[in-house]
């Protein structure tokens, strides 16, 4: 987990396939959270995981402070 973290940005945004990761895609996006994201969005609706920023209509992302809190307290 400690090289995950080292991997991320000091700031900035994920979207929720950085997050989650992305098998499909070209190259595959390995996840930084091992969990789908409808168990993400669950937990961001019980207040486990960090609330996402709305950058437009169709843009959501979360920042990159957040999720390496959130790594750090597991």
């Amino acid at each position: 987990m400690a090289n995950v973290i080292q991997q991320l940005p000091e700031t900035g945004f994920l979207r929720l396939p950085q997050i989650v990761g992305n098998p499909k895609a070209n190259p595959p996006l390995p996840p930084i959270l091992p969990i789908s994201k409808s168990s993400f969005w669950a937990g961001i609706k019980t207040g486990k995981y960090p609330r996402p920023v709305k950058l437009g209509v169709r843009t959501t992302v979360w920042r990159v402070e957040d999720i390496r809190a959130l790594i750090a307290a597991k």
